[in-house]
């Protein structure tokens, strides 16, 4: 698992009844709008999130939306590392600007 990301998610709030959404908009990048696309194409926590990856979800949320951008994309993975998407390396950019250009 990511470095940081279990601090994520040992201070995950649920509101009452488990709400998926809080739970999502809880890590770097998602709010409400790219919380309900994930919910929309399966991906309901943040662990499942992890599992997927940033470019599977990116995917599935591409089919569904196809003015899904690379913004989204790099949102994806720094939720997935933990943190805002401004912060990911050169090098983890460039490799998924060549991954969102060969979709």
């Amino acid at each position: 698992m990511v470095e940081g990301f279990d601090e994520l998610i040992a201070n995950t709030r649920f509101i009452k009844g488990g709400n998926e959404m809080n739970s999502l908009t809880s890590i770097p990048n998602i709010g409400e709008v790219l919380a309900q696309k994930l919910i929309d194409v399966g991906i309901n926590s943040p662990e499942n999130l992890i599992e997927v990856g940033s470019k599977e979800a990116f995917i599935r949320i591409k089919h569904a939306d196809d003015s899904a951008c690379i913004n989204m994309l790099y949102a994806l993975e720094g939720a997935i590392q933990g943190v805002r998407w401004h912060s990911l390396s050169d090098e983890t950019k460039r490799e998924l600007k060549q991954f969102f250009k060969a979709l």
